[in-house]
Parts: C-alpha cells; structure tokens; sequence
C-alpha cells in the first residue's frame, strides 16, 4: 500500500509535482466536437467564448478508421486554436483499445501544454486511474511540462459504479466523474435504448379508486438514474472532486434535456454534457443559479450575520445550515459572473 506521504509526490522522475486541490473554474457545459471533422474544427474560435469547456472527441462516435485523424486532429486544435478562458479537454478511447495508449501520448507529449483534462472512458476502478497516474508522469517528464493535466472518469459499468468511491480516492490527479449513461445501461442489461433522460415505462401508478375501479389512474415516470447520479455525487464530494452530468441523446427534445439537467444540478452536479450548440444555452441556463435564489440566499447570508443561530425571515426559519446553502450558491453565482458579464448584472454583483 502506497503511503499517504507520498501521495503528492511525482510518479516520475522530472515530473510536476500533483495539486493538492483541483482549480475551481466554470464548467456549466463540456461541449464535444469530433476532431477529425474539418468543418466543426474550423467553427471553433466561434464556439470557444460561448462554453465553459471544449472537449476534442476521440472515442465513441469516432469511426474506427477516422481514430488517427482524430487524434491528429487534436494536436491540431491545440496548436492552433486560441481557447481565451475556455477550458481545453480530451476524451481518449478505452484503456483496452488499441488506440487508448497512443491517444495518451499523443495528448501530453503534443498538446499537453494546452490540455488541461484527459477524459478516461469506462473506468471500472482505481487500478485503471492508477495506471493513467504513472503513464501521465512519465509522459509529462519526458514533454516537459511543469504543471500535472488532471483525470475526469466516465462511470460507464456497474463495476464502476460499486468502485465509485475508490476511483475518486485514486489519485490527485482526479478532477471528477461523469455520468454515461449508455454504456452503463448496456452493461447493467437495463431494457432502454435511449442516450440518459427516462423512459415512459419506468414509473409508478396512483392506486385505483374503490369506489371506481376502472377510473384512469395517474402515472408518474420515474427518473432511471436517481441512484447512480446521487452516489456518484457523494463520493465526488467526499473526494473534494466534481461531479457532471453525461449525455443526453435526443438532441430534439430540449424540454426533457433541461429536466434532466436541471435534476443533476439539484443533486449538486456542476455542470452536463453538450452534444449539440443547442444543448449549450440549457446548461448555461440550467448550472448557472437562478437569479431570485441569489437574491434570496444573499438576504439570508446578511441576515444570519455571523451565520449561527437561527432566524425567522418571509416566515421560514433560516438557521446555520440554510446559511451553509445559501453560501453554496452565492459562491457559484460569483465564479460564473466573475467571467460573464451580463449574468453579473443580472445577479447585481
């Protein structure tokens, strides 16, 4: 077992040393672009003001022949690109493909001076993110670079879901987990094919009225990812990481998108997937929070005073925990409008 004195030290010779704490920056949506896609490549100095993150797809979605372009692509992009305040990110195939090994190099050794996360697909436990550790250090040593690229693991199988909490322990380098849905629903054999969001058959029935039993009876469409996304977010916390949203593939149906984005938010993820520009003003909208519950939460903040005891304001009671809340989302609200403007003047900062 490694000791906890070393848990910050390089894995390599020449190596940065690790963060002790993950930067805190806006990342509402992470918006993904295929990298072999010369069109899409073209619009991004256009797209890169408007999102939090841009990612550069390698894996799924990427056709198998297109997997070198892609990752050519990539070096690409950050070498000619000018991402402002925009995080730069990449998602590399699976660590059991036969493109994952050089996906990695690639990144750090051509582009891992403008990368700032290396997103790691199906990860089923720290063993995985341990081997990403080493191989990152000793790529870093040998590119050069003096700062440490931090780790983001998709939870894409119930193994690594039941190792969830293992996996954000694993390494320093751990900036937080997203959600992918389905893969995980393939590999649970869950009955859905659909890309997160519900399904109309998972649900529950209003008891039948005694008096008339043949009356329709209201149904409730219950929401298939409750558990995972809730235990994701309490092991990302607990591990001082961030939890995301993944996916959601009806790229048409933007009213069931902003729900299941806006349930993730509640739950305390920090932003979504945006798999289409459409998909970027719902996360905005959504991970950005509401304009009257900052309102609110500064009121409580400056009537709690020294945030102990307890209160009564608009006849609710407001005591030292609702203080805690409301710092969380007075925090969040001066992160976003620290980089935006028009949300700062909507939020009177």
């Amino acid at each position: 077992m490694r000791s906890a004195k070393d848990f910050f030290k390089p894995l390599a010779v020449g190596a940065p040393a690790p963060l002790r704490e993950i930067p805190i920056r806006p990342s509402r949506m992470i918006h993904f672009f295929p990298a072999s896609n010369a069109k899409m490549v073209g619009k991004l100095p256009e797209i890169a003001p408007t999102v939090d993150v841009l990612l550069a797809n390698l894996e799924d979605g990427v056709p198998a022949g297109d997997k070198e372009a892609a990752r050519a692509g990539l070096v690409n992009v950050a070498r000619t690109v000018d991402f402002g305040e925009t995080q730069f990110w990449t998602r590399v195939n699976s660590l059991d493909s036969p493109w994952g090994l050089d996906d990695l190099v690639a990144a750090v050794t051509e582009a891992g001076d403008k990368l700032d996360v290396i997103m790691i697909p199906k990860v089923e436990g720290p063993e995985d993110i341990h081997y990403v550790d080493r191989l990152l250090a000793q790529l870093e040593a040998k590119a050069g670079l003096t700062r440490p690229l931090m780790v983001h693991a998709i939870l894409e199988t119930a193994r690594g879901v039941a190792n969830v909490e293992e996996i954000c322990a694993a390494s320093p380098r751990m900036q937080g987990l997203s959600l992918g849905p389905a893969d995980l629903a393939a590999n649970r054999r869950m009955k859905t094919t659909r890309v997160g969001g519900g399904h109309p058959g998972y649900l529950v029935r209003q008891d039948p009225d005694p008096a008339n039993p043949d009356a329709v009876r209201t149904v409730y469409q219950q929401d298939l990812w409750h558990y995972t996304l809730a235990r994701m977010v309490d092991a990302c916390v607990a591990n001082g990481i961030l939890p995301f949203y993944g996916p959601f593939g009806d790229i048409k149906d933007t009213v069931a998108c902003e729900d299941q984005f806006r349930n993730a938010y509640l739950l305390g993820c920090v932003g979504a997937w945006s798999l289409h520009p459409v998909q970027i003003d719902i996360a905005k909208r959504v991970f950005s929070p509401d304009p009257a519950d900052v309102a609110h939460a500064l009121r409580v903040i400056e009537a709690m005073g020294d945030g102990t005891g307890a209160i009564m304001l608009d006849g609710k009671m407001e005591d030292d925990a609702s203080c805690k809340q409301c710092n969380v989302i007075v925090a969040l609200a001066r992160e976003l409008a620290a980089r935006d403007p028009e949300l700062a003047a909507t939020y009177g900062f």
